[in-house]
């Protein structure tokens, strides 16, 4: 009978910590319910001593979702291990992850102490955190490039003191897959305790090998994996769940081990994390890219009439894929639209029906379809726009052409008073975001990265454009849509402006309180 394998999401964790795709509260909550609808076992939930908000979010998806365990993620300090254990303790089934580093540049350079002292902070941790909670977590940081004869001390210890699950992670994506089996397969033969606890892997992506090198671990013999959805997170990323997860349901033969997970719930959670982290999933990303499952070629079409087994290892249905198309318009009514949204993961009070319900229609009037697509972004605008503002847009007009400068009007208001500026730029949308940024005055603020795309198909799809700015260090990403890609780009760069203006009305006023710098495992 094939092992079933503990899928352990850190998308609201590690993979929020990807720069640019923090999201706030309530995109927590709605992504933790989608996550239970996938059946993952164990939701790490967050870092809870990083912030009051990283708290409040860890606690709330603690006392509403139920099916998965909740973690909460802490250094092996008592602060923290307590604090984590405040977040967690309203779920069915809490769980505390501690950590700390164990590979020689983290014991010397970081910490400034000997391997045994660093030991013995993580056997306290490990101590305290069983006081508290029955269902504990050690992550021995960097693990792949400690000495191993340490790391076997380390992974015996903390199973002596309690740990249910001991993670081995590639913090820094430096193994390989054989280094990777080799070092699984050397601690199951060297551990005498090892069979009393789960062996897990936390792989990044930094040489491309975070998928293969967590495939090699439950080979030699992991039972739990940590994984993001979409492989989002620090740096280069972490292992993709949707590509673990099909790897090993396609691949049974090889690994002799599958999941709990609802794979007909995978393309909806990929879309939906794309959706809030304005994070674009590549054409040609595994499972869940616009190629993934496209033929183009005559040769592959041709097969593929014949039997679709020619060129698809995998149904497209087995991961939510389907050409089947729930047509909603300017005619759909309420009951349609809500039953739609309900499929997509959304769930909608009562009292908030009606100005989604009017947003829909807003689009629906001016597009022939509505897509699934489209009600993603319906529901991020809903969002975002419920949020407080500093500058909100008016009114954008450009004017361009062959032989034209391309100039840019923007209207801006802010506390009922309008400003009005014209400027011109190298393009439209260069207009544009020279005009909001002399209204707006915020000195040193650049734009760092800036992209457009179709969300939906046809000619009447609604735009999306993505920017990320700078401003006094700090770096923020403002999304939006639109049948018109100036003003979904103009939208988009004032989201980024106000996000760093309001950060810095909270500083001003003490409400944000400065956390440990968020750890990556």
């Amino acid at each position: 009978m094939p092992r079933t394998i503990t899928i352990f999401d850190t998308t609201l964790r590690d993979g929020e910590q990807a720069p640019g795709a923090s999201m706030d509260h309530s995109a927590k909550l709605q992504l933790a319910r989608q996550l239970a609808r996938l059946n993952v076992d164990v939701i790490e939930a967050g870092f809870p001593i990083s912030s009051p908000e990283d708290f409040e979010s860890v606690r709330a998806i603690a006392e509403e979702i139920e099916g998965p365990s909740i973690a909460g993620l802490a250094r092996a300090l008592p602060k923290d291990i307590e604090r984590c254990w405040e977040a967690v303790k309203p779920a069915a089934k809490p769980r505390i992850h501690t950590f700390i580093g164990t590979s020689k540049v983290h014991v010397e350079k970081r910490f400034g102490k000997t391997e045994d002292e660093v030991l013995q902070m993580a056997v306290d941790g490990v101590r305290l955190a069983c006081s508290l909670c029955d269902d504990v977590e050690f992550s021995a940081e960097d693990a792949m490039r400690t000495r191993l004869e340490y790391l076997r001390d380390v992974v015996e210890a903390v199973i002596e003191a309690g740990a249910k699950t001991v993670n081995i992670p590639d913090t820094v994506g430096y193994a390989t897959p054989w280094q990777m089996y080799e070092t699984i397969q050397y601690l199951f033969e060297n551990v005498p305790n090892i069979d009393e606890t789960v062996i897990s892997v936390h792989c990044h992506d930094d040489l491309g090998m975070s998928v293969a090198n967590s495939l090699a671990a439950v080979r030699a013999g992991a039972g739990q994996v940590e994984c993001t959805v979409n492989g989002i997170g620090e740096r280069a990323g972490n292992a993709s769940l949707e590509e673990i997860v099909m790897a090993l349901r396609t691949r049974g033969d090889e690994f002799d081990a599958d999941t709990n997970i609802n794979t007909r719930e995978i393309m909806t959670t990929s879309r939906m994390v794309s959706t809030l982290t304005g994070f674009v999933v590549q054409p040609n990303k595994a499972i869940v890219g616009a190629n993934a499952f496209a033929h183009e070629a005559g040769i592959h079409q041709h097969g593929m009439i014949q039997d679709r087994q020619t060129y698809e290892i995998m149904r497209p249905e087995d991961v939510g894929l389907t050409e089947s198309v729930f047509t909603l318009g300017p005619r759909s009514g309420k009951h349609g639209l809500r039953s739609r949204l309900e499929k997509l993961g959304y769930v909608i009070p009562d009292e908030e029906m009606e100005e989604i319900y009017e947003r829909f229609l807003a689009v629906a009037d001016r597009k022939k379809r509505v897509y699934d697509e489209d009600l993603h972004v319906i529901m991020r605008q809903a969002s975002t726009e419920a949020m407080p503002e500093v500058w909100h847009l008016e009114r954008v007009q450009v004017t361009t052409g062959t032989a034209l400068e391309p100039m840019g009007l923007v209207v801006l208001r802010r506390n009922g008073d309008t400003v009005t500026t014209v400027s011109h730029g190298n393009g439209p949308v260069d207009a544009v975001y020279d005009a909001i940024g002399k209204i707006v005055e915020m000195d040193g603020l650049e734009m760092a990265d800036y992209s457009v795309r179709g969300i939906t198909r046809g000619q009447d799809a609604l735009g999306e454009a993505t920017v990320r700015v700078r401003w006094q260090g700090e770096e923020a990403v403002g999304q939006a849509a639109s049948l018109d890609v100036i003003e979904a780009s103009a939208q988009a760069f004032l989201n980024a402006v106000n996000s760093l203006l309001l950060r810095q009305r909270a500083r001003e006023r003490g409400e944000v309180e400065e956390g440990p710098a968020r750890p990556v495992l």
